[in-house]
């Protein structure tokens, strides 16, 4: 099975419209055809932007992101970075490296394409939503 992390921005994208990120939160996360990653501090930014006012506006925000906390603070696989990473600018990105790093994870998907230039990171592909659901998601 795929070892999978979700950038916050997925998530969030994946509450707001339906687009890739929610195909791949929807239709394969919630239905465990991969195995989501995860680390306290990334699931301490999801909690954080999660609840930010500024998404409050879209229907239902609130609920939908407490469903998918809840879920995933029950079904994730926590894991314990022990080395740190300092290689992007954006210093809690390097989070997500430090994660891939530890769980050795097959594909780190983000919308950020400011940050994460690079398509590879030791054995973690780094692909956008549409990439992961067009090239790489789970038959």
């Amino acid at each position: 099975m795929q070892r999978v992390i979700l950038d916050t921005n997925v998530i969030v994208s994946a509450l707001i419209q339906r687009n890739f990120p929610y195909l791949i939160l929807m239709e394969l996360y919630l239905e465990r055809n991969f195995q989501l990653c995860m680390s306290d501090s990334l699931m301490a930014e999801y909690f954080e932007v999660l609840s930010r006012d500024k998404f409050a506006r879209f229907p239902d925000f609130r609920l939908k992101a407490n469903s998918i906390l809840l879920d995933i603070e029950r079904n994730a696989t926590f894991f314990q970075p022990t080395k740190q990473v300092a290689i992007i600018k954006d210093t809690d990105d390097n989070m997500l490296l430090e994660l891939a790093l530890e769980c050795n994870a097959d594909f780190l998907i983000t919308g950020n394409n400011n940050d994460f230039v690079f398509s590879n990171y030791e054995d973690t592909k780094i692909v956008t939503p549409r990439d992961y659901w067009e090239s790489f998601k789970p038959a």
